[in-house]
């Protein structure tokens, strides 16, 4: 049944009359009496389909954007091309200390480094949003952050290391 009105018990009818309003003269049930009509209440929550509810969150919303957020995709295509660009030129033998291997990690080394320090900021807002909700999700995106710390420090260490040498 459609209808979340419906409950068991109750006889399922093509129609039914809305509350306030008296069925059709053809219906074998008896009019209910009539209430007085009162605004709906707005639910605490918004709506969810049957199969959502009583279900714990899925999500909690982002209050405020990132400083990159506007500029990460085209600042992580520039990345990825340059990467992309680096690890085909070691792959054909070209050396690790070549100016093009350089060039590459010169330009998609930075800009890697603040798509990561941007995502990482998301998700530890992400973490600190979802611990009132659900701490084992808070926790487990705490982890996330510590790990993109960390492939942090070694983006930036690898880095100096190739350009030193």
């Amino acid at each position: 049944m459609d209808d979340e009105r419906w409950q068991p018990g109750m006889p399922v009818l093509d129609r039914q009359a809305d509350r306030g309003s008296t069925p059709p003269a053809s219906s074998h049930l008896s009019p209910a009496p009539l209430q007085p009509t009162q605004p709906p209440r707005q639910p605490a929550q918004p709506l969810l389909p049957p199969s959502l509810q009583g279900l714990p969150p899925r999500s909690v919303p982002e209050l405020r954007p990132t400083p990159l957020q506007r500029h990460y995709i085209s600042l992580s295509v520039v990345a990825l091309i340059a990467g992309a660009t680096a690890i085909t030129a070691l792959e054909l033998g070209v050396p690790l200390g070549s100016p093009l291997v350089k060039l590459c990690i010169a330009i998609g080394a930075p800009l890697l480094a603040l798509t990561t320090a941007d995502a990482t900021l998301r998700i530890w807002r992400s973490a600190w949003a979802w611990m009132p909700v659900n701490p084992g999700r808070g926790a487990f995106r705490l982890a996330w952050v510590a790990a993109t710390v960390l492939l942090l420090a070694l983006l930036t260490a690898v880095t100096w290391l190739v350009l030193r040498s």
